[in-house]
């Protein structure tokens, strides 16, 4: 039996959206983009939607359903997910949810050597950093209100959990910023 691959938040959105449909990778790609879930897991790159189709498949968690030719275009094959890519799921998407683990963004890296730059360097790296947020925050509120009020009834708030959950960690970062700023702006 092959080894249970690495755990990520692509591999782990893949096996719970194979459990309730079959699809092909790229189907797998347009549906995380149509339920606005890019905002938190990675697939920007296409590619690394089929690699982790393949890890999966290798490692028995997902299985081939069906393959469709279409005229002089690659073949495309439905997936779904096996009776243990549906208990690893669960058992990832629990271990997320109950453990926390040390990630490592790029933003408190860079923290880290905030003093190898010119106060003022660095101050003004901050300004645009805040106003960054502050206008992605405004954005995105727009977006998410939007989405939800052309879905007839609405939608129920554990559909857009995640975004909650940014929008905080969003709000928490731009009001530190600002006391930062405010805390290295020479008086």
């Amino acid at each position: 039996m092959p080894s249970e691959p690495r755990r990520s938040p692509l591999a782990m959105a893949v096996l719970l959206l194979l459990g309730i449909e079959p699809l092909h990778p790229y189907g797998l790609r347009q549906r995380i983009h149509e339920w606005d879930k890019d905002r938190v897991v990675n697939v920007s790159q296409r590619n690394s939607v089929y690699q982790t189709v393949d890890r999966l498949e290798r490692a028995g968690l997902i299985t081939a359903v069906e393959t469709a030719q279409q005229d002089n275009r690659p073949d495309k094959t439905l997936y779904r997910t096996t009776e243990e890519g549906d208990a690893v799921a669960r058992r990832w998407l629990l271990d997320l949810l109950a453990e926390p683990v040390d990630e490592y963004p790029a933003f408190p890296a860079a923290l880290a050597f905030l003093g190898a730059l010119p106060r003022q360097t660095a101050l003004e790296a901050l300004r645009e950093r805040a106003e960054t947020l502050r206008r992605t925050i405004e954005r995105e509120d727009a977006e998410v209100e939007a989405g939800i009020a052309a879905l007839p009834g609405g939608l129920d708030r554990i559909n857009v959990v995640e975004y909650d959950y940014l929008r905080t960690m969003r709000a928490a970062e731009l009001a530190w910023l600002r006391d930062l700023i405010d805390e290295l702006t020479p008086r």
